[in-house]
């Protein structure tokens, strides 16, 4: 009876992988008393095959969520048309009440049919008593065997706790339970007076701001957060995880955050090959509708890196809402679990980001400085002109103080609190972090984020005439020709250049900002300018969304 029940009561099971002849366990090793015997491997090699109770059973409950996410996202305006129509009066609503209850009485039935159903499937019996074995015991020989199975992530036991580090406990460091230090944006108005009165006036418009942030504003921001999406791409990403576990050897976790999140991740493991580059780590940050199992994770797979990809708070198996906040702490235990539960050191990572990805990339390289570089394909500097770019421009006001409030993206001043090497891609078809049209490159934000990060490191370099020549440069250089004319005009003589730099770092040390050019010529700087500009930002003849071939991905510039 309690197998039944468990079984009523259990995650759905999307598929069974082909047990991998490494992952089994010695045979001189005895097995814990929890632990379970799996199935032979001839049974692992297809998609779960639910009986026919448990398939129907499933079809009318998937169905009748999806009519619930299109009734609470219909919620307002359903509630607007009922009040207008006088069906919100009790002697309506009581009946309706009646309806509804009725309703969860046949789902509940149709869940109990369900679970019968699993109960007759011994492949499904054999799950649910090795996930409670699991739960009871994470020892390594139930979590290997659990790890051949795919289901529903919220049943997924923790691997990893936000406060399991050491060092942590050692000196009560970290995030609180409020979670991670933000860089704040600065008042609106400053040297006003933050009097009674005035709070009271800015009420309605922060009322506005907060409605707007967490309806419109977050799904529009993250579109891959909209459950009707991941329901409709779930036969895609079941695919890609399938793929990354068993051809890659990948081995899934999940993480809890400190403010509670729950985030899905996947590690490849690419250290005990003869690459060179499989003893670095590169995490990677997806966009706004990318998930590890479909997303930027190939391009650092293909070129031999060992791999953590994770899943943004409210994507696919990882719970919560992706505001700027959920997002670093999910980073933040992202990191920690790459170095004290996967053993990297800081100084073997590397950050991968892809679009919208770069502000937690960026957070992480503020937070964690030994990192070993950051890489930023297709990303910007601040969220605010992009919005702009989308919104009504008779909501400005509305539109700036709802981003910076509650939606504050500020890549460029993050990325320049990092002192490390640091490598800009940027996509010269791109049609998304455009404020005109994908043409026009000199509207795309990644150049306003090269501009920031050279003005912060080299200032007295990126003067007025340095400047200059470098926004020619980004305006000529999605030509190559045009790229190489501006080059050879200015006669950039690339050795004197690291001369003058390495020259510089070795009397001053390696820490920006530089001063290095304040007593040079307008033709030095000039010449330090563009060859800072190309070892910084490279060129990808592509749109935004066309995944990076293995060979673009370089390690950035440094001395």
């Amino acid at each position: 009876m309690a197998k039944l029940l468990s079984c009523v009561l259990g995650p759905r099971l999307y598929k069974i992988y082909r047990e991998r002849d490494s992952e089994r366990a010695p045979s001189g090793v005895p097995e814990t008393p929890t632990s379970v015997t799996a199935p032979p491997s001839s049974s692992w090699d297809t998609y779960y095959q639910p009986r026919a109770l448990e398939k129907h059973a499933d079809s009318i409950l998937a169905l009748a969520s999806v009519f619930w996410s299109i009734s609470y996202y219909s919620s307002p305006f359903a509630f607007f048309y009922l009040y207008r129509k006088g069906y919100l009066s009790l002697s309506k609503v009581v009946p309706f009440s009646h309806y509804a209850g009725t309703l969860l009485l046949l789902l509940a039935g149709v869940a109990c049919l369900r679970g019968i159903g699993r109960w007759t499937n011994p492949q499904y019996r054999q799950f649910i008593t090795i996930l409670e074995a699991t739960h009871r015991n994470q020892s390594a020989e139930n979590k290997r065997q659990l790890a051949n199975y795919n289901f529903d992530f919220k049943s997924w036991p923790v691997d990893f706790h936000w406060k399991e580090p050491s060092s942590r406990k050692e000196s009560g460091g970290g995030p609180s339970c409020q979670g991670v230090a933000l860089l704040r944006p600065e008042p609106l108005h400053r040297g006003t007076a933050d009097t009674l009165l005035n709070r009271v006036k800015k009420l309605p418009c922060q009322i506005t701001s907060y409605l707007v942030a967490h309806t419109l504003g977050r799904r529009m921001l993250y579109p891959g957060s909209v459950y009707l999406l991941q329901k409709a791409l779930m036969p895609v990403l079941l695919q890609g995880q399938a793929r990354l576990v068993e051809e890659c050897n990948g081995r899934r976790a999940k993480l809890l955050a400190c403010d509670g999140n729950e985030i899905d991740t996947m590690f490849v493991d690419r250290r005990e090959t003869s690459e060179p580059q499989g003893q670095k780590l590169v995490i990677c940050c997806e966009g706004n509708a990318g998930f590890y199992e479909v997303g930027c994770i190939s391009t650092p797979l293909e070129a031999g890196y060992s791999v953590l990809g994770w899943n943004h708070p409210g994507f696919a198996g990882s719970t919560g809402v992706p505001f700027p906040q959920n997002e670093a702490n999910a980073m933040d235990v992202v990191v920690q679990f790459a170095i004290y539960r996967l053993g990297f050191q800081p100084q073997d990572i590397i950050i991968y980001a892809w679009s919208i990805g770069g502000f937690t990339a960026t957070w992480a390289a503020m937070s964690y400085p030994d990192i070993s570089a950051v890489i930023l394909d297709a990303s910007f500097d601040d969220l605010v002109p992009l919005a702009l770019k989308v919104m009504p421009d008779s909501w400005r006001g509305l539109v700036t103080r709802t981003v910076r409030q509650h939606l504050n993206l500020n890549n460029a001043e993050q990325l320049c609190r990092y002192q490390g090497p640091v490598l800009l891609i940027r996509r010269t078809k791109d049609e998304i972090i455009t404020t005109t049209v994908p043409e026009d490159i000199m509207s795309n934000r990644g150049n306003d984020l090269l501009l920031k990060l050279l003005q912060y490191r080299y200032p007295c370099v990126m003067a007025e005439e340095g400047l200059q020549v470098v926004r020619q440069w980004l305006e000529a250089s999605s030509q190559l020709e045009e790229a190489a004319s501006i080059f050879s005009r200015w006669e950039v003589e690339e050795d004197w250049c690291l001369s003058v730099l390495r020259s510089y770092q070795a009397e001053r040390g390696p820490d920006f900002p530089w001063s290095v050019g304040e007593d040079m010529n307008a033709d030095g700087r000039q010449q330090l300018a563009l060859f800072l500009a190309q070892k910084h930002l490279h060129n990808f003849e592509a749109t935004h969304c066309t995944p990076l071939p293995a060979q673009n991905f370089q390690m950035p510039w440094h001395l």
